[in-house]
Formats: C-alpha cells, structure tokens, sequence
C-alpha cells in the first residue's frame, strides 16, 4: 500500500501548483444539489442542466458561470451554518445570472477556467494524494483568478438587483428568503469593525449592512413568507450538518475539528468528523469505531460504508475494505466515486479476477463521470496502448499537455489504427 500511495503522492502533486482544486465527492454534490434544485427551479434551469463544483478555498465565496455551473467554495459551506442559508447564497449568485450581469463571460473563458482546476476527491481519492490538505496541489488564491467573479464583487446596483431576485427567487422556490439575511448577518459578523472604518462612496459595491437592511425591508413587505414544518427544517438541518461535518474532518486539522466537535458531542456530524479526522491522523482504531457506531445508527446510509472501506484500506485490510465498498456501492445506486475507490483497492489487492472486476468499474466511472484517478487504475491494471491511452487521459484531464500528448503518441504506437485507444489518443493530439 506504501508503494501506491507514494507514486500517486507525486504524481498528482507534480501539476501546476497555482491551479485551483475542485473537490470530488458524491455525497457534497448530491446533497448540495437536493438544497439548491428549488431555487434553480425557480430561475428556469432544468434539473439535469444543473451541475454543482465544489472549489477547495477558504473564502466565503460563491459563484455562477453560464447560468447552470455553480461554484460553491468550501469556506462559504464550512461557515453556512443552515441550507437554507446556503440556498439564499446560490439565489443571489442565480440573480445576476438573471440581471444579465454575467452575459460578458463566454463559454470560452468557462473552458478556460475549467482546464486550471485539478480534481481532487475526498475519502481515498484524497488520502492518496499525501492525506495533507494543506498541502493538496493548487489551493486557489481567494482575491485573484475566478474568486474576482464572486458575490463580492460587482457593482452597487448589480448587488441590489441581485440581492432583490433572491429574495423573489426564494418566494418563488416556497423557501424562506430569510435565509439571505443569515447570510449577512455571518458576512457582516465575519467582517467585524472593519466595514465600520469603510467610505461607502469609495467601494464600488455596497457595504453589507446596507444590504442586509434592503434585504430585511424587502422581507418585511412581502404578504406572505414560505415556511416549512419544523420536522421538515430539523431534518433537513441534520443533513447538512453532516455534509459541514465531512469538509472540517477532512480539510481542517484535528485540533480544529476537536475545538468545533468536542468528544462530548455526541451527534451524527461531530462522531462524522471526528472518525475522518482520526483517519486521517493515523488513529485508525478510533476512527473505525465511530464509523461502525454511525453505520449501526443508520445501517442504510452509504456513505458511512464508504468511510469505513477507506479506513480499512488504510490498515491495509483490503478483503474487508472491499466488503465495505461493495455494500456502499449497492446502497448508492453505482456512484462512481465509491467506483473508483473499490477499482483502487482491487488493484492493490491483486486477487483472481480482481483487476477484470477494476476494469468494468474504472469503465463505468469512464462513461458516467470521468475521474484522473479512475484514468490512472485503468493505466495500472492495462498494459501497452490501452495503459497508454488511459495514461495520456490522467494527464489531459490534470491539465499537464506534454505528459498527455506523450502517452497519446505512445498508445498509437501500441495500438491498432481502429482500435478505440487509438482514436481517443488521436483526440488527444488535436488539441
């Protein structure tokens, strides 16, 4: 295990430190995209147009990109504390989407974008790259690049108007808007004395306390507000509880994640982020129990399996590990990170039928959700054009071009003129 772990470690940090991370996991996008569909309902975008990215960052900092990417940074999810917050934020960024304040950014500079951002997953796509989030490849600087097109940064009047749309789009969803005014009471709280020393007539947006006395007149004259039954609320709030827990266990260190989730917690979140800390910190004994205590409570939640299955491989337990990643796989209906984690540790396990088994999964992965690491089990468990080809793919996708063309013109070296490596190498070498 020692020996994968260190070829992956250099392999995925050899790329362009200066790149943004965008984080991979099933479990994020398919809960963020729950909380987000009525709002992108509500502003026309149809449900499988919608596409969430998770950019690894700080910054409390969101962002829309053609009307249906939306960017949502681990900062601004790790300090939203309610989804119907996190909601209001999306609303605001779909309001300029709405107000056409948006329109200059072509799908062009999209593209663009898309190439500079190195995919990372949580869970073992994560640990394989060193288990060191800190030092994960390309953390983005939060007051250049893509951060610039953020809900900070437009003018007064296209803040307005965008604060304005949320709170329709909000009503329109049959959400509370008042989601918008936690947001800037957590913005202006983060902000502290420093707005106070501010000339409005300086800045070319307006301060946040303007705002959030807009939003809370706004509010106030509407005839009637959307409200939930609170056992729909609590519900709801449990969910992404658990989804704030999963990014602090994994991108905070374990004092950090003691000093939000001390061990008198005795929730589904605070054991949640405790187990993947204590993973992450070598304490696997500890993290293995508060996982089995999590499946035990909730023997149907896949991603609780999968945890286990990671840790297990980190023991090195790979029969255990693939039970554990099997069951999350069914209890998932095939998600495809689960995929490509169980295809890495069949790889390493190496038993009979073991790499036919990785290589169905890593071509599944392939053709729902195109992974590097799911490109990179391919290339070890094939050899000559189709390691190759699978090889050139790891690279394109990380955005290395000289790797990508020189395992591409190897692969068609390899390959027969009408084999399928051979086509995609040639894709490859176009571009």
């Amino acid at each position: 295990m020692k020996k994968i772990l260190s070829i992956l470690f250099l392999i995925i940090f050899a790329f362009n430190v200066n790149a943004a991370t965008l984080i991979n996991d099933t479990e994020l996008e398919s809960e963020i995209t729950k909380i987000i569909l009525p709002v992108a309902n509500a502003a026309k975008i149809p449900e499988n147009r919608l596409k969430i990215y998770i950019v690894r960052d700080d910054d409390f900092n969101a962002f829309v990109r053609g009307g249906e990417d939306i960017f949502i940074y681990t900062g601004l999810l790790k300090k939203i504390k309610t989804p119907n917050a996190l909601r209001a934020v999306v609303a605001h960024e779909l309001g300029h989407t709405i107000g056409g304040h948006m329109i200059q950014m072509s799908d062009r500079q999209r593209a663009e974008m898309m190439r500079t951002m190195v995919i990372q997953a949580l869970g073992v796509g994560l640990m394989v790259a060193g288990g060191n989030p800190s030092a994960g490849v390309g953390v983005l600087a939060g007051s250049t690049g893509i951060a610039q097109q953020s809900m900070l940064s437009f003018s007064r009047d296209e803040e307005r108007i965008a604060d304005d749309f949320a709170v329709d789009l909000m009503v329109k969803a049959n959400e509370n808007p008042k989601g918008l005014i936690e947001v800037f009471e957590q913005m202006r709280d983060l902000q502290g004395e420093f707005e106070t020393r501010i000339n409005p007539n300086r800045i070319n947006h307006p301060l946040t306390s303007e705002r959030l006395n807009n939003a809370k007149t706004k509010i106030s004259n509407l005839k009637n507000i959307p409200t939930k039954k609170q056992s729909e609320i609590t519900i709801e709030n449990e969910k992404y509880n658990i989804l704030r827990a999963k990014l602090i266990g994994y991108l905070d260190n374990s004092k950090q994640v003691l000093t939000v989730y001390p061990y008198s917690n005795k929730s589904d979140a605070a054991i949640y982020a405790r187990a993947i800390a204590n993973m992450r910190g070598g304490d696997l004994n500890t993290a293995k129990t508060g996982t089995q205590t999590l499946i035990t409570r909730h023997p149907q939640n896949p991603y609780f399996y999968e945890l286990l299955g990671d840790i297990e491989y980190q023991y090195g337990h790979y029969d255990d590990s693939v039970m554990a990643y099997e069951k999350a796989l069914k209890l998932s209906n095939k998600a495809p990170q689960i995929e490509t984690a169980l295809a890495l540790v069949l790889s390493e396990r190496n038993k009979p039928g073991d790499n036919k088994r990785a290589n169905e999964l890593c071509k599944h992965v392939i053709l729902k959700e195109p992974s590097p690491l799911a490109y990179w089990i391919l290339a070890r468990i094939n050899d000559g054009g189709v390691s190759d080809w699978a090889m050139a793919e790891f690279y394109n996708m990380n955005g290395d071009k000289e790797n990508a063309r020189k395992y591409a013109k190897l692969a068609q070296k390899k390959s027969k003129k009408d084999s399928p490596e051979y086509v995609k190498s040639g894709d490859i070498l176009k571009k």
